[in-house]
């Protein structure tokens, strides 16, 4: 039987993502899935470019501000309300667009993977954290061995995320991450996918728009922003506030450096992190590039999209 399909719009952040999912959902009868790891917590809107009601033209997002930014989303449980998302928007005979950069959710929500049960709050990650740091490195990558050699003659003795995770995980489900691995990568994937990936054919050009972003972003109030999330509680080591802008805006406010050196550093971050969605991508073999010369045409690229969608 045949999976049912998704459109995927995907491409480094200031690429023009967004406008071009409202543009292609309002003439292909769709509804957009946003794909963007920090447009689910609420109150972080100017920070995460998540659009307004103006920009959405009408069209149904889901998995926008969904989230309290005190919590923790980890991929799985993103996945999963994604997919869930995914089949209300078939069963009304409308097309699931997914938007955003956030390659390792399209991903898992693309693939179906059987993520390994491990919270990453656990007390047995902290217990395994501790343990890392009193047998060094590579004694903890030795006691890995004892279970999993395969995944530990992979991992460097530096790489204190992994071998813990790894560890973890076999504490926890009795199997090893990499049989879990070869388990999931087995699985056929939950849906099939026409995904394509926007850019610019010049590197700077990108790089002009996120800078032209950011200032953006400090002139509609990125500061005053994060502001009121510190001052309704929010933690500064909660992973949403760890997001590129909200980390460099807060370290302003608490008078570690000026505003425009701030601003500079949000600039910085975020090209890097397009430099690093750029990589993901160039994963995907299968990935339909569109690139533009100078500015984004959601028009006319919707229209390009629809008209391959018919043809298919």
């Amino acid at each position: 039987m045949d999976r049912p399909r998704v459109v995927v719009i995907t491409g480094p952040t200031a690429a023009g993502k967004t406008a071009l999912g409202v543009e292609l959902a309002l003439r292909a009868r769709g509804e957009v899935i946003s794909a963007d790891s920090m447009q689910i917590y609420r109150g972080m809107d100017i920070g995460t470019a998540k659009p307004d009601p103006e920009e959405m033209k009408g069209v149904p997002h889901h998995l926008l501000s969904i989230a309290d930014p005190s919590e923790n989303w980890s991929v799985a449980r993103w996945a999963e309300e994604a997919a869930r998302a995914a089949e209300e928007i078939l069963s009304r005979g409308r097309i699931p667009l997914v938007v955003g950069g956030t390659g390792l959710y399209i991903e898992a929500l693309l693939s179906g993977t059987d993520f390994a049960a491990a919270p990453g709050d656990s007390g047995l990650r902290r217990e395994l954290e501790r343990e890392y740091e009193e047998l060094g490195g590579e004694g903890f990558r030795r006691k890995l061995a004892g279970t999993d050699p395969e995944r530990a003659a992979r991992l460097a003795p530096a790489d204190r995320k992994r071998l813990v995770r790894a560890m973890e995980v076999y504490i926890l489900t009795g199997e090893t991450i990499t049989e879990h691995d070869r388990r999931t990568a087995a699985l056929p994937p939950r849906f099939d996918s026409v995904r394509y990936a926007l850019s610019f054919r010049d590197r700077e050009t990108l790089y002009a728009r996120i800078r032209l972003r950011v200032d953006d972003m400090v002139r509609r109030g990125l500061f005053d922003e994060t502001r009121a999330l510190l001052e309704a509680g929010v933690s500064p080591d909660a992973t949403a506030m760890q997001a590129i802008g909200y980390k460099e805006a807060a370290a302003a406010l608490r008078g570690e450096c000026t505003r425009e050196e701030a601003a500079e550093m949000i600039k910085h971050a975020s090209t890097r992190y397009a430099k690093r969605q750029l990589t993901w991508l160039r994963r995907d073999k299968e990935l339909r590039w569109i690139f533009r010369e100078d500015r984004p045409d959601p028009e006319r690229t919707a229209e390009e999209i629809l008209g391959e969608l018919e043809r298919e």
